[in-house]
Parts: C-alpha cells; structure tokens; sequence
C-alpha cells in the first residue's frame, strides 16, 4: 500500500482506517467516547487503542497521536502504517506495543489544536489543586494575539506590536510567551484549563487499565507537528536528570534535544503530559520524547493559531473567511505532499524500532 494511504482526509477515514489495520493485526481494541460532543457529520469521537504484544509485559512503548486534535493527521498515518507495515513483528518477547489514536478526538474532528474545551492538552497536567503557573507573560500578549477584528486596522496594529516584541526580546522569548501555557484566558492560545480535561482522565484509565501492571520500563512516543524544518521530526525529551538524557540519546541518538535544557524547537512548557503519566505510574522508567515534525514556517504556524483563536472568540466571521481560516489550519499542521508524508512515515518507523530496541536492552 503507497505511504499516502495510510494518511486520512478527515477524522471519521482516520478512525476507520486505525479500526480495520488494528484489527488486521489482531490487536486488543478499546475505545473511550467522548460524551456530548460529535464530529462534523454527527460521528461519534473517540479515543481508541490497540495493544500488540505480551499482556504481562516488563516493557511497553506507548505511541500517542492526536494530542494536539488537528496534529492527528499525520500521527493516526504513522500508526496506521506502522500496523499495515506489521512493524509489531518486531516486539521483543517480553514487550508490548500501545498505540493511542486521537488522545484530542475532537480537536481533530474539527481541525481545531485545543479541546472540545478550548484545552492545549499539553499544558493540562498540573496539579489543578495548587497555585498555577503564572500566566504574565501571556496576558501582555493576548490582545494582540487575538485581535477585535481579523482583517483590517486592529489586525495591523496587533501584526505590528507582535514583531516589535519579538524584534526587541528576541524572537524565542515571543515564543515562550505565547506558547509557555497560561491559564487566565480560555479563549487564548496555549491555554492549559481550569480542571482536569477529559482527555486526561481517559488517558489516567489507558495507563492503568490497558497498559500492564507488570511494566516497568515504559518509552512514549507523541507525535506531533507544526514546528522545525519541513519534514524533519525532531525527538524533544521531556525528563529530568542525566540518566533520562544518557537513555535517550542512547536510544535515539544526537538529535536528541531536551526540552528542560532550552535546547528543542519548542519552547520551555508547564502541565506536560510526561508530568501526567509520571504521577499515574510513577513505578515506571519513563523515557518520554515529543516527535515533532515541521510543516510551514514558524510565523505562518502562529497566524493560523491566532486565526483560529479569533474565529473561535468573535463568533463574526462570514462563511468565506471561516473556510478560509480552517483550511489555514490544516495547512499548518499537515502537508499533502507525498514526500512529505513518506518523510514523516519513515522517521515515525526509525524510531520505532529505536525505542523498541533500546526497551530491552
């Protein structure tokens, strides 16, 4: 089957297509409804995970797509062709493969990055029982993010004082700002919640009911894009201490980048999901790396953010620029270039095997 069929036009053809290939492969099959919400054509949205491999496994690796809704394009290809591909044939005896399709099912039901809340998942894994994360540097920035209007004076003015920012803090410290997670403003971008998002709890239930209890070494996988040169997937640790990093080069090599270190494309983020699945099983080694892959240059991937943000926020625009904003969105996140997907494919299955090595060395 060419790379290009395993990637999907729209979440329904996702969910079908990692349907059949898992049960192709005879993998345990579950699924979680999200209640309350439904897809563009009334589909039913779902987490839904395949396991492969021994049921009392010492070794898992957990591959996750869809975090970041729209995102889920490219991560639910990869895990298709990974189980079209029967890349599972490799497992080592005493290991098993998880694979989480659409962890954000709404998010890529309706091309959206947040939640069916308006939730960055990445930034929901705080303790929601303490004081937040500050969320300043943010504020300063919101009503330029997210503009009055998305075409015209206001939208000039917001462009303009964005880049004198940047151009006077350094283009890295814009990003940190916008992108570092806040809680104060839920119709703003990189907004990390005011509880516990669904998507969470459901993945709180994954790791303990369909990953084994008997695991004691556990690689994650969270593909993701919009970020980095086009096509290149970068492995961005999220882990504290030497030994993680020594684990993860040794599994995946120099381009390792961490993420604590300031060193990944990504900037320094708060309520990562690593933090979550370390307080669900804290028994675990955890090795934990975010595979992102670029698509567009980064201010392009920022616009199409703030353009959803604001279409989202103001309810006002006419059908024309609704389309022309979602179609921005797609765009940003996934490429329909053959190459591209192959590229994207092809790094997803390196490091696979990688991980899958380095498990049970």
């Amino acid at each position: 089957m060419p790379i290009t069929e395993y990637f999907s036009p729209d979440y329904a053809a996702a969910r079908q297509r990692f349907q059949a290939a898992a049960a192709g492969a005879g993998a345990a099959l579950t699924s979680h409804l999200l209640p309350g919400h439904a897809g563009p054509s009334g589909e039913a949205l779902a987490i839904d995970v395949a396991r492969l491999g021994n049921a009392r496994a010492q070794a898992a690796l957990l591959v996750i797509s869809g975090t970041h809704g729209v995102e889920g394009f490219a991560g639910s290809g990869c895990q298709v062709g990974l189980l079209a591909d029967r890349l599972y044939e490799a497992l080592p005896e005493s290991s098993c493969l998880i694979l989480l399709h659409a962890l954000n099912p709404f998010g890529f039901a309706w091309q959206r990055r947040v939640n069916e809340d308006g939730v960055d998942l990445n930034r929901n894994f705080v303790d929601f029982s303490m004081r937040l994360p500050p969320s300043g540097a943010y504020e300063a920035l919101h009503d330029w993010l997210i503009p009055a209007q998305w075409e015209g004076e206001a939208r000039r003015e917001a462009d303009a004082a964005l880049m004198a920012f940047g151009q006077t803090h350094g283009m890295r410290a814009l990003q940190a700002a916008v992108s570092g997670g806040q809680y104060t403003r839920p119709t703003g971008l990189f907004y990390g919640g005011a509880r516990e998002s669904w998507s969470a709890l459901m993945l709180a239930r994954i790791l303990t009911e369909v990953l084994p209890g008997t695991v004691r070494r556990l690689g994650v996988i969270d593909l993701h894009t919009g970020l980095g040169p086009a096509g290149y997937g970068e492995p961005i640790l999220d882990g504290a201490g030497p030994a993680v990093r020594e684990r993860a080069v040794r599994w995946y090599g120099p381009d390792v980048k961490d993420l604590g270190a300031g060193e990944s494309v990504s900037a320094r983020v708060v309520g990562t999901m690593a933090r979550g699945i370390e307080r669900v099983r804290p028994e675990v080694e955890l090795t934990y790396i975010g595979l992102e892959f670029g698509t567009r240059p980064v201010m392009e991937v920022l616009t199409a953010l703030r353009a959803d943000h604001w279409l989202h926020a103001q309810a006002r625009a006419d059908a024309a620029l609704r389309s022309r904003i979602q179609q921005q969105m797609r765009g940003a996140f996934l490429s329909e270039s053959p190459a591209w997907q192959a590229a994207v494919y092809g790094r997803t299955a390196d490091l696979v095997f990688r991980a899958l090595r380095g498990l049970c060395a």
